[in-house]
């Protein structure tokens, strides 16, 4: 049993910045490739990134390339998004979550699709006014 709890959401202006951590509980995920994700209401989860067990690949969307950066710290069991040059579109409640079958993902597979991950956080909100 895996237990993620997002912080860091708030109200920021367009242009702005916000860092979201998703600390992880009850066993660890060093060896787990972790997700983030996010929802509008009235849309699907959308893909937000994506990080390796090592933190040495890192995926990502066109919406976000370039602006937003995902990261580990695997000593304290944590996933880390920074996100830059926020638009009101990037407005939505962030998600995290835990693929325990995979630690990288390669080849055909890419980490878009919510049903891989095994464990969600309850989310942060994040709203950027204009």
């Amino acid at each position: 049993q895996v237990q993620l709890v997002e912080s860091g959401g708030g109200l920021v202006q367009a242009g702005g910045s916000l860092r979201l951590s998703c600390a992880a509980s009850g066993r660890t995920v060093s060896r787990n490739a972790m997700g983030w994700f996010r929802q509008a209401p009235g849309k699907e989860r959308e893909f937000v990134a994506a990080i390796s067990w090592s933190g040495g690949r890192t995926y990502y969307p066109d919406s976000v390339n370039g602006r937003f950066t995902i990261s580990r710290d695997n000593a304290k069991n944590t996933v880390y998004l920074q996100m830059n040059s926020l638009k009101p579109e990037d407005t939505a409640v962030y998600y995290c979550a835990a693929d325990l079958s995979r630690s990288y993902y390669s080849g055909n597979l890419y980490p878009a699709a919510p049903g891989i991950y095994d464990y969600w956080g309850q989310g942060t909100q994040v709203t950027v006014s204009s």
